[in-house]
C-alpha cells in the first residue's frame, strides 16, 4: 500500500471523529462545530462532505457495521472451533474494559440513545446487534444446538451488554474479568465432549 492510500481522506477523518466523540459524549451532545475543530476543518469545508449531522450518522453506524462484520470474520477464520469463537466475543470486552469503563459499550450507548431520541436511524444502529446475533446463532449451530441457537446467542448477547452496563457504572475491571470468565465457562458446557470407549470385560478363568 502506498503513502497515499495510507492516508485517510478528509471524509474518513470526518467519520473518525464522529464516531469517537458520538461515544464519547453522544449524539445529541456532539455539535457539528465539535466535530470540525476535531478534524481541524472549516466550517465550508466541512459543509462540503457533510450537510447535516443525521448524513455524518449514517456514515457512522455504516462504517461501524463494516468494522463488526470484518471483526466477525477475523474472528471465524483465526479461531479453531465455534467455542474458541464464542469465546473471542466474550473477551471483546476485556480486550475494552478500559473505554467500556468510562463510555459503556458503544453499539448500546448509540441504541439506547437514538431509541430515547425517537431517532429513524435507530433501526439502523441496532442492525449490529443483529449482525452480533446472527453470527452468534452460527456459532451455537455449529456445536449442535440449532433447536436453541437463537436463543442462546441472545443469552449471551444480553449478558455481554449487562455486564458492559455495570462496568460502566461500577467501573469495575474485575468483575469484567469475572463476568468473561463465566460466560467462557458457560461456552464450555455445550461442547461435546467424545465418549470413551467401553473396555471389553476381561474372562475370567473357569
Amino acid at each position: 500500500m502506498s503513502a497515499a492510500e495510507a492516508t485517510p481522506t478528509t471524509r474518513e477523518r470526518i467519520v473518525d471523529a464522529a464516531d469517537t466523540l458520538f461515544y464519547q459524549r453522544g449524539f445529541e451532545k456532539t455539535s457539528f462545530a465539535d466535530i470540525a475543530d476535531a478534524v481541524g476543518l472549516s466550517r465550508g469545508n466541512f459543509y462540503y462532505h457533510f450537510r447535516t449531522k443525521d448524513d455524518i450518522l449514517a456514515a457512522v453506524v455504516a462504517q461501524r457495521s463494516a468494522r463488526t462484520q470484518s471483526m466477525l470474520a477475523s474472528w471465524t477464520r483465526d479461531a479453531a472451533t465455534p467455542s474458541d469463537r464464542l469465546r473471542c466475543f466474550a473477551e471483546m470486552l476485556v480486550r475494552n474494559r478500559h473505554d467500556i469503563q468510562r463510555y459503556g459499550c458503544p453499539v448500546g450507548t448509540l441504541c439506547t440513545e437514538l431509541s430515547k431520541l425517537d431517532h429513524p436511524a435507530q433501526s439502523d444502529a441496532g442492525m449490529i446487534f443483529g449482525q452480533f446475533r446472527d453470527w452468534l446463532r452460527t456459532q451455537f449451530d455449529a456445536l449442535g444446538q440449532a433447536p436453541h441457537a437463537d436463543e442462546l446467542a441472545l443469552h449471551l448477547l444480553a449478558r455481554s451488554q449487562g455486564a458492559a452496563m455495570l462496568a460502566s457504572t461500577f467501573h469495575d475491571e474485575a468483575f469484567i474479568q469475572r463476568e468473561v470468565a463465566l460466560m467462557a465457562e458457560w461456552v464450555d458446557t455445550f461442547v461435546p465432549h467424545p465418549v470413551a470407549a467401553k473396555r471389553p470385560r476381561r474372562k475370567t478363568a473357569p
